[in-house]
């Protein structure tokens, strides 16, 4: 799905605009009675705070991280959930990671996971998944592994549906993530495409205290 003027994707002025496209994209694709919506943080929050007035939906957060491989913590290996793991084995193959490696790397990103569940949740009970919507928002994608991970974590809370929903990503991850959910709305999917941040004007750092103030004020 793309909106580009005259053929090109579009740039995003920031998060708060490309949250309101993608609410507009929204309409009618998803029950606004059933809809819950989760952002990834951080930057995913921003996108989905938009969404969430748009659909009069709750507004709550899914943590998945990216493993990292060894010596180039930027390239993914695959990622986790609480409770889920997304491992590419041909990579890891590839690049000949020990299994002792990625349990390792696997502890480390649980701990961050908890870590942020507990700042982020503040005290809140847990959403109702039963019967729900959940549309799972992120500021972007780019291979897809948090994002699958991400799903399979809806899925596993017992969602109903399950929706991924992102301003802008390469086809490739349309692609992988249309077999992990329902459905799958991406604004933009550029033929070039190297990072999520060059499809946007301002791609500013989102802190912990910016996701806590979104979170509070849609409580």
């Amino acid at each position: 799905m793309t909106d580009g003027t005259a053929g090109y994707p579009r740039v995003f002025r920031d998060r708060e605009e490309a949250g309101r496209a993608l609410a507009a994209a929204l309409h009618g694709r998803v029950d606004r009675a059933q809809a819950l919506v989760l952002a990834i943080p951080r930057g995913g929050v921003i996108v989905a705070a938009p969404v969430a007035r748009a659909l009069d939906a709750p507004l709550d957060v899914v943590i998945p991280h990216k493993l990292g491989a060894p010596h180039n913590p930027e390239l993914a290996i695959g990622a986790v959930a609480p409770g889920v793991r997304v491992l590419d084995g041909g990579l890891s193959r590839a690049l000949n990671v020990p299994d002792a490696y990625i349990e390792d790397e696997v502890a480390a990103q649980e701990t961050e996971i908890e870590r942020r569940t507990t700042l982020y949740r503040d005290d809140r009970p847990s959403p109702a998944f039963a019967g729900a919507t959940a549309i799972v928002v992120d500021d972007g994608v780019a291979t897809g592994a948090t994002s699958m991970a991400a799903l399979r974590w809806a899925r596993a809370q017992g969602a109903a549906r399950v929706v991924f929903a992102a301003p802008v990503g390469p086809v490739a991850a349309l692609r992988l993530l249309a077999d992990e959910c329902d459905d799958v709305v991406l604004l933009e999917t550029p033929r070039s495409f190297r990072a999520v941040g060059e499809w946007y004007d301002r791609f500013d750092q989102v802190t912990d205290e910016q996701v806590l103030a979104v979170l509070r004020y849609a409580s």
